[in-house]
Formats: structure tokens, sequence, C-alpha cells
């Protein structure tokens, strides 16, 4: 006993899963492992949490915000309950991380990823066509404004965000080259001939327009072109996607929830997205007024619309790269990028031939220098493998000069 009160013994206390620990003690150069009698405490000191139990809040969160929803819908709404329905939808964004982790840890990456970046890309593809149907002749440039304004935040404000982030907390981060470059060549492509050949073309009715016959080709090439790279994020490549397991992270080595708990969280996913898309269509009134106020363009209540849309991704990417997980934060970013350029444009392309809508894809010279700009300073952070807070800087940037010409073009 009193060698355990001297100053020069070192004692360490490990818990193993039997609820036993032992002591190690030195005697100058040698080690006596003892039987410590502080198991039962350490033991017990540990809470774990049982199979198939998830917290409250991940579930509550989005069920009181459908509540919300489904009253701001019967009954208008007003000051409180627009208030309400933005505590509703931030706690909601929140419940929708929570749940896509999950998931994500459940089938590994890069499939995590890809099931939040398809859910968010559906849903808002649901609300642009619905706004199309009921806008008409107003709602021609719809589309080509939410896909413009997803490129740029993602590119610039979500990837800038998670480069800055990562560098503050560890100086330096890395990832696959070969991954990035993938889905950055994808997405430079598919933008090329969605928003910017328009511009060009001659047999259509007007400018910034295609014939049905070239909006059909576009929209299949760009189909095409997203499931040919999520053959090889999933199949081929799928290495290219693979972030490097951190030793530093404590979910390294956590165990995978179970299969049931993995779609318990995916039907909660739905269901968040579904209400954060819903409870954003409710707010855009108060946006669009709080824009009158300001006397900013219409253009930018798209942009904030789509901002709250992306807000799940924006939020998961984030905290991933400020768990030393670059890679992941990437995947999530450039694959909504892809997902939401070559799956969107069919769809809205299919439903403006079936249902005779007015589309207009062609963007403005300002617009498309911001894109050029974008994706020559995008081509040369993935040209590196490693990124520090000056690129993320950059893309901040950029990010902030494409809002600022939003209000101020």
């Amino acid at each position: 006993g009193r060698h355990v009160c001297r100053s020069s013994i070192a004692l360490v206390f490990s818990a193993s899963r039997d609820a036993k620990c032992t002591g190690r003690f030195r005697r100058g150069r040698s080690f006596v492992d003892v039987a410590s009698p502080l198991a039962p405490i350490v033991a017990v000191s540990i809470p774990q949490q049982k199979d198939g139990e998830m917290p409250l809040w991940t579930w509550v969160t989005p069920a009181l915000a459908a509540v919300l929803l489904l009253t701001a819908h019967i009954v208008g709404a007003g000051s409180l309950l627009a208030a309400l329905c933005g505590i509703g939808l931030i706690g909601s964004v929140l419940a929708a991380v929570h749940h896509a982790e999950v998931v994500a840890h459940r089938i590994g990456e890069p499939f995590g990823t890809l099931v939040l970046a398809l859910a968010v890309t559906a849903i808002e593809t649901s609300l642009i066509v619905s706004m199309m149907l009921a806008g008409g002749e107003d709602s021609a440039v719809l589309p080509r404004d939410t896909v413009y304004a997803a490129v740029m935040i993602i590119c610039n404000g979500v990837v800038g965000l998670c480069i800055l982030i990562g560098g503050m907390a560890h100086r330096e981060q890395s990832f696959r080259i070969e991954g990035a470059e993938a889905g950055l060549t994808a997405l430079i492509v598919m933008v090329a001939l969605i928003l910017i050949f328009p511009v060009f073309t001659t047999n259509s009715a007007g400018p910034g327009t295609y014939s049905a016959v070239q909006m059909g080709f576009v929209a299949f090439v760009s189909a095409a072109l997203w499931l040919v790279f999520v053959f090889v994020q999933t199949v081929r490549h799928r290495d290219y996607f693979v972030p490097q397991e951190n030793p530093a992270n404590p979910n390294a080595h956590a165990h995978a929830p179970s299969l049931r708990e993995a779609w318990l969280s995916f039907g909660l996913l739905l269901v968040a997205l579904v209400v954060v898309v819903g409870l954003a269509k409710i707010l855009s009134p108060a946006i669009e007024g709080g824009v009158d106020v300001l006397g900013a363009p219409r253009a930018v209540v798209g942009i904030v619309i789509a901002m709250l849309v992306l807000l799940p991704e924006a939020w998961a990417a984030a905290r991933a790269a400020r768990a030393n997980r670059l890679q992941t934060s990437l995947n999530l970013a450039i694959g909504s990028a892809v997902a939401c350029t070559g799956l969107t444009i069919p769809v809205v392309v299919v439903a403006a031939i079936m249902f005779d809508l007015p589309l207009t894809l062609g963007l403005d010279a300002k617009d498309m220098v911001m894109l050029a700009v974008t994706f020559l300073v995008s081509a040369m952070t993935m040209n590196t493998g490693r990124t520090h807070i000056m690129q993320g800087a950059v893309h901040l940037v950029i990010f902030a000069a494409f809002l600022f010409l939003a209000f101020a073009p």
C-alpha cells in the first residue's frame, strides 16, 4: 500500500469488457499488475446506448416541425407562426444531419454521402417542378437560377467553409485528387451544356433557350454523365472516394448502428428533408417581403431558398471537415452539385416538354464570368490533394462576390 502513495509510482487503469479493471504500478524498473477495486466505478461511469435507441430530439424535432408545417398550410403563417417555423427549420436541419450520419456510418463511404445528396436533390427537384407548374411564364428562369445558385453555393460557400474550418482546426488536410477531379470535371461539362451553350445556339425560339430536340439531348447526356459518375464513385473506383481512417476520430472505431437503426434513421431523414423544404416554401413570402424592403432583385429569393434547402448538406460537410474528414466533405459537396445538375435539369426538361412550359436556361455575361472564375479556382484547389486556410478564404471571397452582385447587379 505504501508503494502506491509514492510519487514515483505510475498507476494506469484500463477497463475491460467484463467490467474488471487492472492497474500497473512501478517499483524501480519492474511493473506489477494488480486488480483494482475501482473497476465497478469505471464500468458504471461509461454510459452506453442500447441498440435501437436514438436521441429523443432527433425524432421529436422533425415531428413538431411537421405539425408546424401542417398548421401553417391550414391557417396561414402569421408572424408568430413564421418565427416558430424558422426554429423548426433549424431543428429539422440538425436532425437531418444526425440521421444522415447514422446511415452513412451503417453503409460506409461514399454511399452515405450519396444518400443525403440524392434525398435533397429529389426534394429540391420536386419543389422546382411544382413551382413551375404553378407559376407559368413567370417561372421560366426558375430552374436556371436554382441550379446556378446551387453550384455557386456548393462550390464556393460549402467547399470554402469546409476548407477554412478544417484548416483552422488541423492546419492542413488531405483528400484523393482522383475522386475530386472526376466530380469537378463532370460538373463543368454539365454546367456548360445546361447554362452556357443556350446563349450561343441559333435553332431555338429565343436567346438563352433550347429547342425541344436540344433540350432532350442535354437532358439525356446530363443524366448519363451522372450515372457514370455514380458508377465510378460506388463501384469501379470506390477507393478514390473513401476517406483514410483517422485514428484521432472517435467515430473511426465506433460500432456501426444496427440495420433497424439505419432504416429508422433513413425514414426520419426523408421526413426531416421534406419538412425543411416545406418550411422553406412557407417562409418564402416572408423572405420575399424582406427582399422587397431591401430593394433587392427577385433572384435573391431563389438564392435564399436554395441556401435553406442546402443547409443539411452544408452542416454535415462542415462537421466532417471539423472532424478532419475533408474527403467526406468533398464527397458530399461535389456529389451534391453533380446530382443537382445532372438530375434536376432532366426532370425539369421532361416536365417542360410534357406540359409545354417555357424554359430559359442561358445565363447572362456576368454570371458566366462568375462560373468561369469558380471553376478555375476549384480546379486549382482540387489539383493539389492538400488544403489550407488560404484556399478556403479564396472560395469564400468568390461566394461573397456572388451574393453581393446578386443584391447589386
